[in-house]
Parts: C-alpha cells; structure tokens; sequence
C-alpha cells in the first residue's frame, strides 16, 4: 500500500513538472539575434529587457568571415542587427534575397578628421584627402565631402566610390585611396583623413575630434534590424524592434558608445527614400 502511495506521488511529481515546463515554454519566446562584435553591449543590454517582457534573445556574435544575412537567408537565425540598409539592399540584390528592415536603430557615422587642421576652412586648395578604398565606404566618403562643399559628385551616383565619381572638384582636392584600417596612420602623411567609425574608435578618436561628420540625415547608412520577408510583420519582432527604439535604450547608446554611435529611429517609409540622399 505504502509502495503504490510513493509510485502515484512521483507520478504526480512528474506530472507537475510537465506542467510547469510547458507553461514556462509558452510564456518566453526566444529569438536568435545576429550581430557583429561591435554592437554586443547595446544587445546585451536589449536581452536583459527583453527578458522582462518575456522575450530570450539568444545573442550569435559573427567573425567578419562570416556574413550575418546568408546565415538569415538560411534561417540559422532569426533577425540579425549589424548593417545599413545600402548594404542590406547590395546583398538582396547579388544573391537574389529577399530580407527586409523592420525597424532602424543607429548610425554609426563617418567622420573626416585631421592632425593638421582644426576647421573645413583651413583645408587649402590641393588639399590631400585619404578615404577607404572599399566600394561602400569611399562612396560614402565623397558624399561627406559633398556635404563640405569640397567637390560634387556625378548625377548618376550609385553610392560606390572612384575618382570618376567627382563632377567637380573646385578645391582640387588630391583623393588618396587606402585601405580602410591604416586610415588613422596616414592622417601624417594626409591633410585630413576620411576614418570609418569603428576604425576612428578603435584609434581613440571621437566624433567630436571630426572636421565633419556624417549626421542622422545620411539614410543610405542608418543602420536596421533585417528579417526575412515573411516575417517582417511577426509580432515578437516588433516588440524587439520597440524596445530598441525607446527612449532608455536610445540613452544607454548615447551612454555606453559615448557619443559615437547616433539613435537613429525613423519610420520604414521613410527610410525607404534613401536613395535620394545620392542626387545632388
């Protein structure tokens, strides 16, 4: 009697249990968050959040061999946050994808720095200028200088760089191409230097030792959170994407990035007109 009482209570037990895990499965959902290392503190912190609300984002941190939309595409992941949506455009484009910005999160901005000069103004005329020698990142680069007014670039800009980019170059401003992480080295040899954002931090610089700097209004590289198609109305998404967009978590960026990286939130619709930012 006493043996069939013990066997009907750890029955029971296991029963319970049962119970409980399934509830504790159908409470949180958990999310896989692709990233690169560079965004790792603002998603750790998004994780902590998101626990509250009963959301686990599960954080895969991507090495630079692997890209985080192919892994997307794949579904080995469910969102993935590292990317301006230029970029998320050029990679749809070449392999025939179809993922999508669910919401917009920061920029981190390029900047034009100098040792030798403190203003745009003291630049002189055949002024010597280092950019990154990528696609992206010297298309980028010519846009800033547009917007210093050094040179004009051509109508028909598709954001990628060369020197047969520039319509005009009143300043005679020397271009000098060089791969994107000596950009700070050659600042000595340079007038000014055109530094992306990661390599200037990794350098110790800030925005706030720029001549100029690319702003929130550069749309071509607000950074997003990317899914695929058939999931960009998915409802635990948008809950991921609002807690990136509230105003604490827009203050820990501010906080934790000091200053470097730029809360950038503004509507899908909008975004999509980025590619007006290429016409003069």
């Amino acid at each position: 009697m006493v043996k069939k009482w013990l066997i009907s209570i750890l029955i029971l037990g296991m029963l319970l249990a049962g119970c409980s895990s399934n509830t504790t499965n159908a409470e949180e959902e958990t999310v896989k968050v692709g990233i690169r290392s560079n965004h790792t503190r603002v998603w750790d912190y998004l994780k902590d959040e998101a626990k509250k609300e009963g959301i686990n984002i599960e954080i895969v941190n991507f090495s630079s061999a692997v890209d985080p939309n192919q892994a997307l595409a794949e579904g080995d992941i469910d969102i993935n946050s590292f990317q301006h949506v230029a970029y998320l455009d050029a990679f749809n484009e070449n392999t025939e994808s179809d993922l999508v910005p669910i919401g917009t999160t920061i920029i981190a901005p390029l900047g034009l720095y100098s040792i030798k000069y403190d203003s745009l103004e003291k630049l002189p005329d055949g002024a010597k200028i280092a950019v990154p020698n990528d696609a992206s990142n010297w298309g980028r680069g010519l846009l800033l200088l547009q917007e210093a007014r050094l040179i004009k670039v051509v109508e028909d800009f598709d954001g990628n760089g060369g020197e047969d980019k520039i319509k005009e170059n009143p300043k005679n401003i020397d271009i000098v191409p060089v791969d994107g992480a000596s950009a700070p080295r050659v600042m000595e040899d340079t007038d000014a230097s055109i530094i992306n954002n990661g390599v200037s931090m990794e350098a110790g610089l800030s925005l706030a030792d720029a001549l100029i700097h690319e702003s929130k209004t550069a749309k071509p590289y607000i950074n997003i959170i990317a899914a695929r198609s058939e999931d960009e109305d998915n409802k635990i998404f948008k809950k991921i994407v609002d807690l990136y967009q509230s105003e604490k978590t827009a203050e820990f960026i501010e906080e934790a990035y000091k200053g470097n990286y730029l809360p950038t939130f503004i509507s899908l619709d909008e975004l999509s007109t980025y590619k007006e930012t290429y016409s003069n």
